[in-house]
């Protein structure tokens, strides 16, 4: 159940509350809720004294923090925002007290300092009024030995998994180094961090192994000063041992124990329905122990145990009932024919149900059964040993309480002893989830016995149609279990029925697979950069936990990713964990996976979002560069920092850049953390001058890092030289060579020349341009219309653009060539001369035809339509093209004619062939 508060007064509503819940069995208590509310008051406006002090002399500037509740965090501006002081060996800002220490006073210190506050928990933010701080000219503070003005507690209580924080920072001249050592000279675990140049010490994860004396040294030159103090460690109460549900018989006693461990060691309460229990009469109360003698039916319901320290509190519930009835034999009956061999032993159980006990009498027939050597008694149990046929007969048993009486009744049968059956013996076995196996079971018995075979699962009787099992003995009772599922696990008896007695094997099956999720993720504890974790045990399911995994899922990344935690190995028994290496301001989910022989089981259920603290950005845009742009403008760029790296909300850039040879540098800021391009302005910024540029960030937590320094150059302008001796001709159908002079002086700078082309003003789709670099004075344009007028000019270029250039100039390109092939091309080999003929192209003007031996370097030109050559004496085979030629280049080729070796070796047959059957030559060819 919840309630809810409206119109919350922060002074009248605050307090410990609990919840009682009811029925008609009892109460209980809720464990204690505190309610407290986080507010931040505003500063005092007032005019804060300037603080003037001499160069080299340490200052403290106070925060004053005003009235407030829940945890706060504290930063310094300089001058104005987004400009906040930069903590390092000589500046420190405590998170304690919030006051600003800075260790050595320089002139670049001056100026007005703003304390700013923010409540963790309401994101409230508050200014105080500026503090100025002026220089003395009354001369430089002397070099003077540390003076520690920031240490910790001589006793520092400490929580098991928290993360403790120790401040620890010197005013001095030279500026004090800071060191941290344990008093018992055990050096730091791997976890510990030093920051802001060691004046904080921080330990996650805290363990009692981290407890003791720390010390912290400031040492200059001039000497060193100490200060000490102790962790100490505390714990909650945790539940090591608790009580059950509980029903006893009236007049019976209770005996309940609880136990907790805490430190310090906890007290502890008993309450019944709510209410406080103290010893008196039949109730003793002492040390997490409740007795009560001689039980009552008053004495019934809810009870609940309390273990108390001073950092916390907890609860456990059980109920008691206190039973009064008659005796009841409903469900236990004795058997109504109870078949035996004589010779053996005969158990006959009297178990009623009756609060209080009930007093037992056995009869056989009507007469009372007292005890002999064969007949044994004890409470509800009737033992014949060696039976015969004289025992056979009607056994009744009577059972009474002050509530009643009731009897039971059943025959007992016996067998002559010829009759016998045997079963194997139990067996155990272990099987991986999936796999198959044949449980054995067989009797050796007498062949005029009727024997059957049942099996039990956990003690339930296997049904037949259940897919996972099968008898598959035959005339045994082996049972096959089918692809074996965690649930499969426990006990299993083979039950072998004959006429006279009923034998049985149990076999325990155990199962393995994988553990199953653990439960219930929290996050109990978050800094910037971890958080605490802590979640309950799944099963293992038939083998132990080695090792829990943790995944973490944030808007940035793609699936689950393994995260680094302290310990780094998650064992078994350990249910708390501390993630690390985490990114500030990012709300993260997490999830545990539990790993054991068999495998990784599936994940938690995800816990629920928790963004972790913001952080002073400590990441730097990447990739800062820059250049290029309009006049008089300094183009600055850079790679933005991603979002899971800006660590807070308010997330900028401070762009600086300083002419080279200038010292002081201008600073711009920025508020669009998407941003990656500055552009700076002034008519005073020559063209290409270099300047030195870096870009830093900053949040609402401070300033972060600057990217390193790079030089940028300033906007260049185009060049205002032309090219000269500009001329061009044709090569071929498409293309066009053109020349130029270079340049032999410009005051700009040039990068290379472009080349633009085009048919006519009424053809602005023909244009084209091409550059080159600036050590180059001609380019072949390609890809133009064949017979076409061009018009071109050259011009210099560089990042500004291009410059002027002289009047075009116009080429023509050449004609393209026929783009029909030579067609019907015959030839003919006699010895090694070859002969070609073919029929003659058509085209516009005369065209020189060629033909082309590939793979030789001997080209034939001819105006004529047939061609004659002598083929070397060598052993190489040929391929002939025949192309038409023209000022515009190569037409098309005929097909190739292939002359191979073999027409050279049968030359005379084949001139034979020739002459008489010329088109079969052709084709034989």
């Amino acid at each position: 159940h919840q309630y809810h508060y409206h119109n919350l007064d922060r002074y009248q509503d605050v307090g410990i509350y609990q919840c009682m819940a009811y029925n008609t069995v009892g109460a209980i208590l809720s464990r204690r809720a505190s309610l407290q509310f986080a507010y931040l008051d505003h500063f005092k406006v007032h005019t804060r004294s300037a603080v003037s002090v001499r160069e080299g002399q340490g200052v403290v500037l106070l925060c004053g923090t005003p009235t407030h509740s829940g945890d706060l965090t504290y930063a310094w501006v300089f001058n104005e925002y987004p400009y906040f002081v930069q903590q390092d060996n000589r500046r420190f800002v405590s998170q304690q007290t919030g006051n600003l220490y800075i260790a050595k006073v320089e002139p670049s210190d001056v100026g007005n300092y703003t304390c700013v506050v923010m409540n963790s928990i309401t994101k409230g933010k508050v200014h105080s009024s500026p503090t100025s701080l002026i220089l003395r000219t009354d001369g430089v503070m002397g070099e003077y030995e540390p003076k520690i003005e920031v240490n910790f507690p001589d006793n520092v209580p400490a929580a098991k998994g928290s993360t403790v924080t120790l401040e620890c920072f010197a005013l001095g001249n030279p500026v004090p180094e800071i060191t941290w050592k344990r008093a018992n000279g055990v050096p730091f675990p791997s976890k510990v961090k030093m920051k802001y140049s060691n004046a904080v010490l921080e330990i996650p994860s805290f363990q009692q192994d981290d407890t003791g004396g720390y010390e912290c040294v400031a040492e200059n030159k001039m000497g060193k000063n100490t200060a000490t103090g102790r962790l100490a460690f505390y714990a909650k109460p945790q539940w090591i041992q608790t009580m059950k549900d509980t029903a006893l018989a009236i007049e019976e006693r209770l005996y309940w124990e609880c136990r907790a461990n805490g430190k310090p060691k906890p007290s502890y309460t008993w309450l019944k329905n709510g209410q406080q229990l103290l010893s008196e009469d039949r109730i003793h109360v002492e040390d997490g122990v409740l007795s009560v003698s001689a039980l009552t039916l008053s004495d019934a319901g809810m009870y609940q145990c309390v273990a108390e320290n001073k950092h916390g509190v907890i609860y456990f519930a059980a109920e008691l009932m206190v039973l009064a009835s008659p005796p009841d034999f409903t469900g236990n009956v004795l058997r109504a024919l109870l078949k035996a061999k004589a010779g053996t032993t005969v158990t006959l159980e009297c178990k009623p149900q009756a609060y209080p006990i009930a007093s037992i009498l056995w009869k056989k027939g009507n007469l009372p059964i007292h005890t002999n050597d064969s007949i044994a008694k004890s409470y509800g149990t009737l033992r014949l040993a060696n039976v015969s046929k004289s025992d056979a007969g009607s056994y009744t048993c009577f059972a009474r309480n002050r509530f009643g009486m009731s009897s039971t009744t059943g025959r007992l049968l016996v067998t002559g002893k010829q009759e016998r059956a045997t079963v194997p013996q139990g067996l155990d076995m272990e099987i991986i989830v999936g796999e198959s196996i044949v449980l054995p079971c067989q009797v050796a018995s007498d062949p005029v016995l009727d024997v059957s075979f049942s099996w039990a699962f956990n003690g339930h009787l296997i049904a037949k149609g259940d897919g996972h099992f099968e008898l598959v003995g035959g005339v045994t009772g082996d049972l096959m279990i089918r692809n074996i599922q965690l649930y499969h696990a426990g006990k299993y008896i083979c039950v072998v029925d004959t006429d006279v007695e009923s034998l049985s094997a149990v076999a325990v099956l155990i199962v393995k697979g994988s553990p199953s999720p653990p439960d219930s993720v929290t996050v109990e504890e978050v800094t910037d950069s971890t958080a605490q974790l802590a979640w309950s045990p799944g099963r293992g399911n038939g083998s132990p936990i080695t090792n829990y995994l943790i995944q973490t899922r944030t808007p940035f990344t793609v699936g689950w990713q393994r995260v680094n935690t302290v310990p780094e190995i998650i064992d078994g028994n350990t249910l708390t964990a501390t993630v690390v290496d985490l990114n500030a301001w990012v709300e993260y989910e997490f999830r545990v996976l539990a790993k054991n022989s068999v495998g990784v089981g599936e994940p938690s259920p995800v816990s629920v979002k928790t963004r972790t603290e913001d952080a002073v950005p400590d990441a730097a845009p990447g990739d800062v560069g820059g250049g290029g742009g309009s006049r008089s403008e300094l183009v600055i760029t850079w790679e933005p920092v991603p979002e899971e790296l800006q660590n807070g909300e308010s997330f900028g850039y401070i762009i600086a850049f300083r002419a080279f040879g200038e010292v002081s540098w201008t600073h711009v800021a920025t508020s669009a953390p998407g941003a990656s391009r500055y552009v700076y302005r002034n008519d005073s910024i020559a063209p290409f001058s270099p300047f030195h540029v870096k870009v830093g960030t900053y949040n609402s937590k401070g300033q972060g890092p600057f990217s390193p320094v790079v030089t940028i150059y300033s906007a260049e302008i185009e060049p205002s030289g032309m090219p000269a001796g500009v001329w061009a001709r044709s090569v071929s159908a498409s293309e066009i060579e053109v020349n130029w002079q270079a340049l032999s002086f410009t005051p700009e700078r040039v990068l290379g020349y472009e080349v633009v082309y085009w048919e006519d003003d009424t053809k602005p789709e023909t244009m084209g341009k091409v550059r080159v670099p600036w050590n180059q004075t001609s380019v072949t344009v390609s890809g133009l219309a064949g017979n076409t007028q061009y018009f071109l000019t050259v011009s210099a270029f560089n990042t500004a653009g291009t410059g002027p250039f002289l009047p075009a100039i116009n080429v023509t390109t050449k004609k393209p060539p026929p783009a029909q092939p030579p067609l019907n091309v015959e030839w003919t080999l006699i010895g090694f001369q070859l002969s070609l003929y073919w029929e003659p192209v058509l085209a516009m003007e005369s065209e020189q035809s060629e033909m082309i031996g590939k793979g030789t370097l001997n080209t034939l030109t001819t105006t004529n339509s047939t061609a004659e050559l002598t083929l070397p004496g060598d052993d190489d085979d040929y391929i002939i093209h025949i192309q038409t030629l023209s000022e515009g280049g190569l037409g098309p080729a005929s097909d190739p004619i292939q002359i191979h070796q073999l027409s050279k070796l049968v030359v005379h047959w084949v001139v034979v062939i020739v002459w008489l059957n010329k088109k079969s030559v052709q084709l034989s060819l």
